[in-house]
C-alpha cells in the first residue's frame, strides 16, 4: 500500500493539471490490470478522466456497493518536487498524501483482496474523479449517476484527527458577483462618479447578515477586487461568495436573498449581477443512513476501531450521491490531518484497519 501511494502522491495532480492527473489514473489502471480487475476510463476534454472499475459477476443486476474518492488535489504543479512523498516513523507527507490519494489506495486494495478472495454478498465498484478540489464541474453528472445505479456508498476521504467517520456535511454553493459603476476623476469630477467599490460594500454588509447559525447557514465574502486608480471613481468591483447550509431548504431562502440584493442598489446608478461557480449538495443524516453507519461502525469494531460519526462544515463528493438518496458515509479512508496545505499528514498505522473496516462493512451489506 505504502508503495502504491509514494507513487501516486509523488505525480503532480492539481484540479487544472489533466494530464498530471490522467497518469494518476493511469497508475490505478495499472493496479487493477495487475489485480485482472476490471476497469476503464470515461474521458472528459477539459478535466481528467473519470476511473471507473468493477468487481463482481459480468452482467449482475445487482446493485453494487460504490467506494469512491477524487484524485485531484488543490496544489500547483512543482509542489512534488519541493516536497516529495516522504516517511518519519509512522507519518507519511506529501501533497495529496491523506487528501485524498490515501483513501483511494485503500479503496484499490480493499477490491484487489474482494477480486482474489471473493465472498462479497453484491458486486463492488470504484469510482476515482478527477475535479473534487474545484466542486466536481465534470464529474457530478458521473457521481450522481454512478450513486443512483449504486445500494450504497462509501467515500474515502480521510478519517477525522479523532478517528471518526463522517455522517453529515454541509453544502456549499461558491458564488461570483460584479458590481458596475462609472467612472470619475474623484478630485476633478467627483459628482460625476459612480462608485462600483462603494456599492460592493453595503452588498457585502446585507449578504454577511444573511448568516444565521443557528441553522447552520454562513456566508462569506473572501475574495473582493476592483477599482482603477486611486484618484478615479471605481467603475468596477468583484467579489466572491461562499455559502454553506445544512437544510436543502435553506439553499433555495437564501439564493432568493442573494438575488434581492443584487436586484437593489443602495449607490444610485449602480447595476449587478451574480453567478454560481460551483456547488456542492449536503449529507442529510436519514433514518436508512443512521442505519447503515451502524453497520459500518460494527464492522470498524469487529477491526478493533472505535468509530463514531461526525458532522462536518467542509464539502465532499458524498453530497452528491446523499442528495440522489444513495445511503453515504464520507470519511471512511485512513486517518489524516491538515489537508491543503503543506504539513498534511496521514497516519501510516491507520492504513490497515480502516481497510479491513471497510471489507468487513460490504461482507455483511444486506442484499435484497
Amino acid at each position: 500500500m505504502l508503495d502504491l501511494l509514494r507513487e501516486v502522491v509523488n505525480i503532480d495532480s492539481g484540479s487544472y493539471d489533466k494530464t498530471g492527473v490522467d497518469a494518476v489514473g493511469t497508475r490505478f489502471q495499472e493496479f487493477f490490470d495487475a489485480h485482472d480487475i476490471s476497469n476503464w476510463r470515461e474521458p472528459h476534454e477539459v478535466f481528467g478522466d473519470a476511473i471507473h472499475a468493477s468487481v463482481g459477476e459480468p452482467g449482475t443486476n445487482e446493485k453494487p456497493v460504490l467506494l469512491m474518492g477524487h484524485r485531484d488535489t488543490v496544489f500547483p504543479k512543482g509542489e512534488v518536487g519541493r516536497r516529495p512523498f516522504s516517511l518519519e516513523g509512522n507519518k507519511a507527507y506529501g501533497p495529496g498524501v491523506a487528501d485524498m490519494k490515501g483513501g483511494l489506495v485503500m479503496n484499490v486494495f480493499v477490491a484487489a483482496a474482494f477480486k482474489k478472495f471473493g465472498g462479497a454478498p453484491c458486486p463492488i465498484k470504484v469510482l476515482i474523479t478527477s475535479d473534487e478540489e474545484i466542486a466536481s464541474p465534470s464529474s457530478r453528472p458521473v457521481i450522481e449517476r454512478e450513486g443512483r445505479a449504486a445500494r450504497a456508498v462509501y467515500n474515502s476521504e480521510p478519517g477525522r484527527p479523532s478517528g471518526n467517520v463522517v455522517t453529515g456535511r454541509k453544502g456549499g454553493v461558491f458564488m461570483r458577483f460584479d458590481i458596475f459603476g462609472k467612472a470619475a476623476h474623484s478630485g476633478g469630477n467627483f459628482a460625476a462618479g459612480i462608485s462600483a467599490i462603494g456599492e460592493m460594500a453595503h452588498k457585502i454588509v446585507a449578504i454577511h447578515a444573511l448568516t444565521d447559525l443557528a441553522k447552520g447557514v454562513t456566508l462569506n465574502v473572501g475574495l473582493v477586487s476592483g477599482g482603477q486608480s486611486v484618484n478615479t471613481t471605481a467603475p468596477h468591483a468583484q467579489g466572491e461568495i461562499d455559502m454553506r447550509y445544512i437544510q436543502p431548504a435553506d439553499r433555495k431562502a437564501t439564493l432568493d436573498a442573494i438575488e434581492k440584493i443584487m436586484a437593489t442598489a443602495t449607490v444610485p446608478g449602480t447595476t449587478a449581477k451574480f453567478e454560481i461557480k460551483g456547488e456542492f449538495a449536503p449529507v442529510v443524516e436519514t433514518e436508512i443512513s443512521k442505519a447503515f453507519f451502524e453497520g459500518y461502525q460494527s464492522a470498524a469494531s469487529d477491526a478493533g476501531l472505535a468509530v463514531s460519526g461526525e458532522f462536518s462544515g467542509g464539502c465532499a463528493d458524498s453530497g452528491f450521491t446523499a442528495s440522489v438518496g444513495t445511503p453515504t458515509i464520507c470519511g471512511v479512508g485512513p486517518v489524516g490531518a491538515n489537508a491543503h496545505t503543506v504539513e498534511e499528514v496521514l497516519d501510516v498505522d491507520s492504513l490497515v484497519p480502516r481497510a479491513q473496516a471497510l471489507a468487513l462493512a460490504i461482507l455483511r451489506t444486506k442484499v435484497d
